[in-house]
């Protein structure tokens, strides 16, 4: 029963809520998913598992699961709370604490991989940015960590350009601008990667 219910629940109440199996069964959810790409998809590097990870442990994933097994049906919850994918996705994370703490990994295992991991291929996983995509190249070239420095910033208090300076071991700087620090980051890691993909053309 604690595994379902709430926290909107009436707290004069005995019942203990679900926060601290969902804590619990987060962890459980991530060790089992990251051991099932690993086995699944031995060719695939830190950063694409990395990725599939982030998909198959979404809210949204995971308040589809809940939603497949009908486990709204039997959520616990206080008047005026509506069930929405968030609740949806901590309840389920809940359920998988609930059977590790009953069961194990040993149980927890294939209920994780029968619900969750069987959408690997299903599941798309979240798109790449420029600076993930280029950290990423930039390791499988043994190249180290791209370096990204603030060279800089132009423009009223309200509305700055930030400009920064990327470095990659061997290869040129790049440089650009941005509303922000990130953005202006993002940029500069597009244009680094345009740099690769035309010097690999040649």
């Amino acid at each position: 029963m604690r595994a379902l219910t709430h926290a909107s629940v009436d707290n004069t109440t005995d019942i203990e809520t679900y926060e601290r199996l969902e804590f619990l069964g987060d962890r459980v959810l991530g060790l089992v998913v990251c051991d099932f790409l690993m086995r699944t998809y031995t060719l695939e590097d830190e950063g694409a598992l990395s990725r599939r990870l982030s998909g198959l442990v979404d809210r949204s994933t995971l308040a589809t699961v809940a939603k497949s097994i009908e486990m709204e049906d039997y959520i616990i919850y206080g008047a005026g709370t509506r069930l929405n994918e968030s609740i949806l996705a901590d309840v389920i994370e809940a359920l998988f604490g609930a059977v590790y703490r009953d069961g194990g990994l040993e149980k927890a295992r294939p209920v994780i991989e029968e619900l969750v991991c069987s959408l690997a291929e299903e599941v798309q996983a979240p798109p790449t940015d420029s600076k993930t995509t280029l950290q990423e190249w930039a390791q499988g070239q043994k190249l180290g960590l791209p370096v990204y420095r603030e060279i800089g910033r132009d423009g009223p208090d309200h509305q700055p350009v930030f400009s920064v300076e990327v470095v990659v071991t061997g290869l040129d700087p790049c440089q650009a601008n941005g509303s922000s620090k990130r953005n202006a980051e993002q940029a500069a890691a597009a244009e680094m990667l345009k740099k690769i993909s035309a010097s690999e053309d040649d």
